[in-house]
């Protein structure tokens, strides 16, 4: 595209709908590969690769399935719309334009505290297990423990603090060693099942149930959804009109290969009922590496400490990414104060937010240690769940936003677009929105819908946890979210000066 396209693309589009200062002195430092590898780093997600493998045989199916008809079409409708409205902030710039600034304040809400939650509840305690099993002995509940964990917390907020033009350098790296470990321990598992035999699938089957379904849909789709995330630094992209479509067809193609090879080769050597989520991945590890005899030892170590450090670069992928979205919500006057939506004029980044989120990391690890005395596992397991219900429940009112978009504003220029034009598009935003209302719904009320067709749960089984625990735990994080919202777009709108701009 020529500069002189890009002159008209920029003219034609949508005013920004916050204040031009919020982004002065942003550095364009992100190129295709940048945001192919800052994809890959927030949507292949560590922590998922076990949880979905327990569903058995059929996740692999499962796995497949979602790919076909959630994963692509949800590519597309992102593609055309990141390429067509390269705002930064991203998601909260189009459900502004689309909905309104008070549906733009909730939804940028959930879909931002969707990665604290996830950090401190979820990567942080699959980190201490992995170090603790496989690196050094920390403990349960004891000092190391707590100092391990308090460590990553902080050392992903800080590589979302620096500047972007390095730190996009840590989650590109993460990104690799992340595809790194998946191949090796795809190609060991290979390895092992010829030596050894295909133990795993003795008792596996891969046809699909609609038990396995419900259970499955929320994490599989959960683990596909992240693609708009680089947009939302859409004003620090070289040519995001350009870049966006193709790298956001690289990173699906590499999401997809590195969560179906996995579970497949997981599924073949361990049988599912000892696949656990919290371990499932490095204890398979443990199994599978035996056949590399005296250098077992110290290569699982080595992979132990690169999966850690894949899982903190994850998070602080989605750090960089989701921290930027909020404070553009703050800066717009849509959260509390306009001062967390200052970007630090050196490094370029939204300290403040950054900083925020790293509160509320502290804060939900803290209170997720205390949820089930102690067991890493049921503690995982819920708050896996917590942040799958906070990022699915954003995408109910950033899906429709889309589609509002493309019918009022057709004359936007759009370098790419979904195949058959607007019924095509219409057609994916349809799909996806059906897959985001089974997979909300399921991990919110989970049992619901299996007592519906009359399919036994029992829910201390598979959670590890009561019903009245979990409930609090995730309904009562829904409605503290709209609380807060709801308070701090009130008193962002006291604070705010009139006329109001959009």
């Amino acid at each position: 595209m020529s500069s002189s396209d890009m002159t008209t693309t920029t003219s034609q589009q949508p005013p920004h709908p916050h204040p031009p200062d919020s982004t002065e002195g942003l550095q364009r430092s992100l190129k295709r590969f940048d945001i192919t590898a800052m994809a890959i780093a927030a949507v292949i997600s560590f922590d998922t690769v076990g949880q979905i493998a327990t569903g058995g045989g059929e996740a692999a199916t499962w796995t497949a399935v979602i790919a076909l008809f959630f994963l692509i079409p949800y590519a597309l409708l992102f593609a055309e719309t990141g390429a067509a409205f390269p705002q930064e902030g991203g998601p909260y710039v189009w459900v502004k334009l689309a909905l309104g600034r008070p549906a733009a304040a909730l939804t940028t809400l959930f879909y931002w505290v969707t990665n604290p939650i996830w950090l401190g509840g979820s990567l942080v305690f699959l980190a201490a297990e992995t170090w603790d099993g496989f690196v050094f002995h920390l403990g349960s509940g004891t000092f190391a423990d707590y100092t391990f964990k308090l460590l990553f917390v902080w050392a992903a907020i800080l590589t979302a603090v620096v500047s972007l033009r390095r730190g996009k350098w840590i989650t590109t790296a993460g990104a690799l060693v992340k595809v790194l470990c998946l191949a090796l321990f795809t190609v060991t598992a290979l390895l092992y099942g010829i030596e050894h035999g295909f133990q795993g699938l003795t008792d596996t089957r891969f046809t699909p149930s609609t038990a396995g379904f419900l259970a499955l849909v929320p994490i599989l789709l959960f683990a596909y959804v992240g693609f708009e995330a680089p947009n939302a630094a859409g004003e620090e992209m070289h040519d995001p009109q350009r870049d966006v479509p193709a790298a956001l067809g690289r990173s699906a193609t590499v999401a997809a290969c590195c969560y179906l090879l996995p579970v497949l080769a997981l599924l073949t050597v361990v049988p599912a009922q000892k696949v656990t989520g919290i371990g499932g991945f490095m204890e398979g590890a443990r199994l599978v590496f035996g056949v590399y005899g005296g250098a077992a030892g110290p290569l699982l170590t080595t992979t132990a400490v690169m999966f850690v450090f894949a899982l903190l670069t994850q998070g602080s992928a989605w750090m960089i990414v989701s921290d930027r979205m909020q404070a553009m919500a703050a800066a717009d006057g849509a959260f509390f104060s306009r001062a967390l939506g200052a970007f630090h004029p050196r490094l370029g980044t939204p300290v403040r937010t950054n900083l925020l989120s790293g509160a509320v990391a502290t804060l939900f690890m803290l209170a997720a240690m205390q949820l089930a005395d102690g067991d890493a596992g049921a503690v995982f397991a819920v708050v896996l769940t917590v942040a799958v219900t906070t990022l699915l429940l954003s995408y109910l009112v950033v899906i429709p936003a889309l589609v509002l978009l493309r019918l009022r504003h057709p004359d936007v220029p759009r370098p790419y677009r979904v195949p058959f034009g607007a019924r095509g598009f219409f057609v994916c935003a349809a799909l996806v929105y059906a897959w985001i209302l089974v997979g909300s719904w399921s991990a919110l009320f989970p049992g619901v819908l299996e007592g519906l067709f009359g399919i036994g749960y029992d829910f201390h089984d598979v959670w590890g946890v009561s019903r009245g625990a979990f409930e609090l735990f995730t309904l009562g994080t829904v409605a503290v979210l709209l609380l807060v919202g709801s308070a701090g777009l009130a008193t962002a709108r006291r604070a705010r000066p009139a006329p109001d701009r959009a």
